[in-house]
């Protein structure tokens, strides 16, 4: 009932930047917070960040906090991550998420890789 299209994803040099967009439709009047997991080949889905759609109260993994900053735009149902100072441990595909209250949606994910 909520669908969820991440785009952004790329290819970029460590060091480099990279914004990560999401865009929500369908029932997004009632979603309250929205997050980022990212998960590397052979491991587990990881958290990176999270923000209350309302208030926009965040949070972040410590692996990147001071790096990655998460924003939302109420007009465009748009959520974001701005990545900067990337470094290779950062590649995976990162995934949105949105949550209501009583379900949680995903996206299909976006590659990104970060080369040394």
């Amino acid at each position: 009932q909520v669908y969820l299209v991440e785009s952004g994803g790329g290819l970029v040099q460590a060091g480099g930047s990279l914004r990560l967009s999401c865009t929500a439709s369908g029932r997004t009047f009632s979603i309250y917070a929205m997050d980022w997991f990212r998960q590397a080949p052979g491991k587990e889905r990881e958290f990176v960040s999270a923000i209350s759609w309302s208030g926009g109260t965040t949070n972040y993994a410590d692996s990147v906090k001071g790096r990655f900053t998460i924003s939302r735009d109420y007009a465009k149902n748009t959520l974001y991550l701005q990545m900067n100072s990337l470094k290779p441990e950062d590649t995976a595909v990162y995934y949105c998420a949105a949550r209501d209250g009583g379900s949680k949606y995903w996206g299909q994910g976006t590659q990104v890789t970060v080369s040394s």
